[in-house]
């Protein structure tokens, strides 16, 4: 039996009440809290992870070479950490393309077993998608081919092998997929890579003695993986030097399980303007903005000259009663933003960004229902072999997902974006009007997702669609689907290594 499947039995839900059984667990709920507030010395400063520079391959493609290996990092004093890189120890380039460019990746396996890259957010074939049918063996190479076809956005890379994708995540094979256009590249906002416009990948981690990564998972905790120390692009307590009035901030939440909830330590407010799919159509201004593992938002904070704001996360209320164990009332400093004593000022907010969403309102092919509890999707785990459902390529399809047994789960859809039409019958709140590919699932209410499958099909090879909590994951938490051509009926999936 599987160990949130012996919680419930337990009755240890997030939503329910807990016989915590004695003052020793009593004692160790009280002690779960962390926080950190005041204590970060803030004395490296932030790395920004390299652009990779692409070559030029056959039809004009960019091909970017991406080595997976493994290597030392050093966190803190001590030992350095064994790690895994993309080009490097520890995470991996941001890769940059424009819509309409054909895309290559040299994925070269340079690690003891097998691994993948998937493309996260990113439409594409199913063959190109790097999820466990794509895996990479040691000493091979993967050549993924497409046509970027997506609006600007703020996408990322990750293993996503059956049973491992949190280990190799957890080791460090992480980076960001920036997507650009020329809609976005219209607009005046912060636009300088690691200078005005900053990815920030956001990962706990938890070290050992000897400052080796551990994978722990709290006593009565329900998410997985859950680390004390948070490592922002590879450091702990970095700091940012501000040069502009204006700034452009990229937020990942790269943890295994962890949310987190943002927000400055002076209370000032910022606005978010892109989630996981791109621009919203207008900036939404806000004090807080919460992440669950796997998704992503642009946000745009004005500075003043000379000052000094730390970047936090600050306790969540979606826990429950158990919460304190897996991270939700933690307080964490994350990155100290030093703003020069002058500051340049050529950027501005615009009050129109982009087009919202669309699909409401569109003729729906079919609708779907998932219930998302013990591991299992719809009552069923993870099969390689077996493809859940068809889906016709040009239609729109509207499903309906609902967190189902008291542990809190998202949602994850490969090759689209969604629509999140309501939540519970009523309209979703401001964070969730643009479009999404991970969604936070909060116990027992109703998200009804609009999507539209185009573009790629492939009777044969399954897309993804899991919770991105990657315990959960890992533990069967994933259906897979594929996307039918005219005509076409839903074939048979065998496991497939591409490599050369």
């Amino acid at each position: 039996m599987r160990r949130r499947t012996v919680l419930k039995a337990l009755g240890w839900g997030i939503g329910g009440a807990a016989a915590l059984g004695g003052g020793g667990f009593g004692a160790y709920w009280l002690a779960a809290k962390r926080d950190t507030v005041g204590k970060i010395a803030f004395d490296r400063a932030l790395p920004i992870p390299a652009l990779a520079t692409p070559g030029t391959g056959a039809a004009g493609a960019k091909v970017f070479t991406l080595g997976l290996q493994p290597g030392e990092t050093r966190f803190k004093d001590g030992p350095a950490t064994r790690t895994w890189g993309v080009n490097g120890t520890y995470l991996g380039p941001t890769i940059r393309a424009r819509r309409g460019d054909l895309v290559e990746c040299a994925v070269r396996n340079g690690l003891d077993r097998e691994t993948s890259l998937h493309w996260h957010g990113m439409r594409l074939p199913a063959a190109m998608d790097g999820g466990p049918h794509q895996t990479v063996r040691p000493g091979e190479t993967w050549a993924p081919k497409w046509t970027v076809d997506q609006p600007a956005a703020t996408l990322w890379y990750h293993p996503h092998v059956h049973g491992a994708t949190g280990d190799h995540t957890y080791r460090g094979l992480t980076g960001l997929f920036i997507v650009d256009d020329d809609a976005t590249d219209a607009l005046n906002l912060p636009s300088r890579y690691g200078v005005d416009d900053i990815p920030l990948i956001v990962q706990d981690r938890a070290f050992d003695g000897a400052n080796q990564f551990e994978q722990p998972v709290p006593l009565g905790g329900s998410l997985g993986v859950i680390g004390d120390e948070i490592v922002i692009n590879g450091a702990i307590g970095p700091y940012f030097d501000v040069t502009t009035r204006l700034v452009r901030l990229r937020l990942l939440n790269g943890s295994n399980a962890r949310m987190y909830n943002f927000g400055f330590s002076d209370d000032r407010r910022f606005a978010l303007v892109a989630t996981d799919g791109g621009l919203l159509a207008t900036p939404w201004e806000t004090d807080r903005l919460s992440l669950s593992p796997g998704e992503r938002a642009e946000v745009v904070v004005a500075f003043t000259a000379g000052e000094r704001v730390e970047l936090r996360s600050y306790p969540s209320a979606n826990g429950g009663a158990l919460g304190r164990l897996d991270g939700f009332d933690d307080r964490f400093d994350l990155c100290q933003f030093r703003a020069a004593g002058a500051l340049s000022d050529d950027t501005e907010l615009p009050a129109v960004l982009g087009a919202a969403p669309d699909l409401a309102g569109q003729p729906v092919a079919r609708e779907r229902t998932f219930a998302l509890a013990s591991d299992r999707i719809n009552g069923q785990a993870m099969a390689m072999d077996r493809i859940d459902f068809g889906v016709r390529e040009g239609t729109v399809e509207v499903w309906e997902v609902t967190n189902d047994n008291g542990f809190l789960h998202n949602f994850h859809v490969h090759d689209v974006q969604f629509q999140v039409l309501a939540v519970d019958g009523g309209p979703p709140e401001p964070p969730l009007r643009g479009w999404k590919d991970t969604v936070l699932l909060v116990q027992g209410k109703r998200y009804r997702l609009a999507m539209r499958f185009s573009g790629h099909t492939d009777p044969n090879t399954p897309y993804m669609y899991h919770c991105h909590l990657l315990q959960h994951e890992d533990d069967g938490m994933m259906g897979q689907f594929v996307v039918l051509g005219e005509g076409e009926e839903v074939g048979a999936v065998g496991r497939k290594h591409h490599h050369s």
